[in-house]
């Protein structure tokens, strides 16, 4: 399996709707992510590098360090295995998580006309480990961990309009994991792959700003190992009933992270109020199945257990972000609010990812230290809705899915 040594603390966390994690900068996290058109700092190279295009002739760094809590998930219910025999009664948690996630956005002075932008982020991510039946026998534990490297440049076009467009590097590490009386998965893996981002900002009027980005789809080839056990207990193999079958075993799977569509808008009032809408498209269609390839030295039993794909069917969802920026001397005060959808339908939910729609509800502060240093703090908290699910395996309702952000940040001009 490949191994890669990277300078940051991945993630591994349930955020918005599905995997992606769309708040990685104080800003976003004071503002709920509604700090496209109208982002101004550092991490304008990451939300709308475009706006990079209007900004001042200087260098501006900011290192943000983020702390992701998460509480413990109910389930309540029913559980039907693969023979069609169910069990009813069931109450288990999942494990409550807590991670630090790091940033850097950069921006740099105006060098030919163009301005370059690098991020580093985490886009996505996802970790649910449960300790106990039923829920163990599909994911004792589903992680992914993504690092994502996003270089970009921006150019004027004229004195109101400007585009950009950048690289987008992500290096991704998975694990899979589950245990049943009869069989067993345990795999780990990792990638690097690639895609692109696109960005346009408008600004018709100094306190009008319009914007459009983009986000291309990139998918996680993710290849690494995987140790299987299978005991057949309906002699169904022909081996005898309790023939154990087992293999050690390159394996692959590939999972997307969905293209992002966001149309923004932006206005500042006389009093150094702005407010900012955000329409944001995720294209989440692409997850159409979990395919688990192993090599040539797997078992055949085992291949034929673990290597049917996993329907998942979700659907594109859109989500809605409310920003609200109040400029004071040297205090700026953020608010922001967002309604999210979930794109998993109820017939593929599961114990790997138990999502459901969700508000979340932001406030944050940033403080002008000196001409060059400023620094602040965040904090966001997402409600989810408690979803009940009715599918050929489960019966029941999950609870307790909120989630805690608190993001702390400098940034520096120079």
């Amino acid at each position: 399996m490949k191994k890669i040594v990277l300078p940051l603390l991945t993630s591994a966390v349930l955020m918005a709707g599905g995997y992606k994690i769309p708040e990685t900068s104080l800003n976003a996290v004071a503002l709920s992510a509604a700090n496209v058109a109208h982002s101004q700092g550092a991490d304008a190279a990451y939300y709308n590098p475009a706006n990079m295009a209007f900004m001042k002739d200087e260098n501006i760094l900011e290192v943000d360090l983020m702390y992701i809590g998460l509480g413990k998930i109910n389930y309540q219910g029913s559980y039907t295995n693969s023979f069609g025999s169910t069990t009813a009664g069931h109450e288990i948690d999942t494990q409550k998580e807590n991670f630090l996630v790091p940033s850097l956005n950069y921006v740099s002075g105006d060098v030919n006309g163009a301005h370059f932008g690098l991020s580093i982020v985490s886009s996505a991510g996802l970790s649910k480990r449960w300790n106990s039946a039923p829920a163990v026998y599909s994911a004792e534990e589903f992680t992914l961990k993504t690092v994502e490297v996003n270089p970009t440049v921006a150019l004027r076009v004229g004195d109101k309009l400007a585009v950009a467009v950048g690289i987008r590097g992500v290096y991704a590490d998975g694990v899979v994991k589950s245990t049943s009386p009869i069989a067993s998965r345990d795999m780990e893996g990792d990638s690097i792959d690639f895609g692109y981002n696109l960005a346009l900002s408008y600004k018709p009027t100094p306190e009008l700003d319009l914007a459009l980005t983009y986000r291309s789809k990139i998918d996680l080839t993710i290849d690494g190992d995987a140790t299987l056990f299978y005991q057949d207990v309906t002699n169904s193999f022909g081996g005898g009933i309790g023939t154990a079958y087992s293999s050690s075993s390159e394996a692959e799977v590939s999972v997307p992270i969905p293209a992002l569509l966001n149309i923004a808008v932006a206005y500042t009032f006389p009093t150094a109020t702005t407010l900012e809408f955000v329409y944001e498209r995720n294209f989440w269609h692409s997850y159409s199945e979990l395919d688990f390839n192993y090599g040539s030295s797997v078992n055949p039993v085992t291949n034929y257990v673990f290597g049917k794909p996993v329907s998942k069917n979700w659907k594109d969802t859109n989500a809605f972000r409310f920003g609200i920026t109040q400029e004071l001397d040297k205090l700026t005060i953020m608010g922001g609010v967002v309604f999210d959808q979930s794109p998993i339908p109820d017939s593929t939910l599961s114990f790997e990812l138990p999502d459901s729609n969700s508000v979340s509800i932001s406030l944050g502060t940033r403080y002008q230290i000196n001409e060059k240093l400023s620094a602040g703090v965040a904090a966001l908290y997402s409600i989810r809705e408690d979803r009940r699910v009715s599918n050929d395996t489960l019966e029941g309702e999950f609870t307790d899915a909120d989630v805690l952000i608190v993001s702390a940040g400098l940034e520096y001009k120079f």
